[in-house]
């Protein structure tokens, strides 16, 4: 069998898993979003809708120190590995997206009322 021959398959099957992974995980998406359209119409109609708050402050700390801390060994890694490079922003985005929603967080003068 010839190599060349195979290590294309090989990249045909490894291009593919992303985009299957893509599709299942937006189809999963879009039933639990139905799902929970469903639930909430059912709800509204029995009279025990609870409309719930989206916690802004909760979900801009928690989400600014997973990405600071997810971000902080990307670039570390990746800058160990290539040194100063285009793949070091794989690491530098999450950094910096995790580093503006602490930002926000302590900035927000919504925040400081409460």
């Amino acid at each position: 069998m010839n190599s060349e021959i195979a290590s294309h398959s090989a990249q045909v099957i490894i291009a593919l898993i992303p985009i299957v992974g893509i599709a299942i995980g937006g189809t999963i998406l879009f039933f639990y979003l139905l799902w929970a359209h469903h639930e909430t119409k059912l709800r509204i109609r029995m009279g025990t809708y609870n409309k719930t708050e989206f916690g802004l402050k909760t979900f801009s700390l928690l989400g600014g120190i997973l990405l600071v801390g997810i971000g902080a060994i990307l670039t570390t890694l990746f800058a160990l590995i290539d040194g100063l490079s285009y793949l070091l922003l794989g690491g530098l985005v999450p950094l910096v997206v995790g580093i503006g929603l602490l930002v926000f967080y302590k900035v927000n003068p919504d925040f400081r009322q409460k």
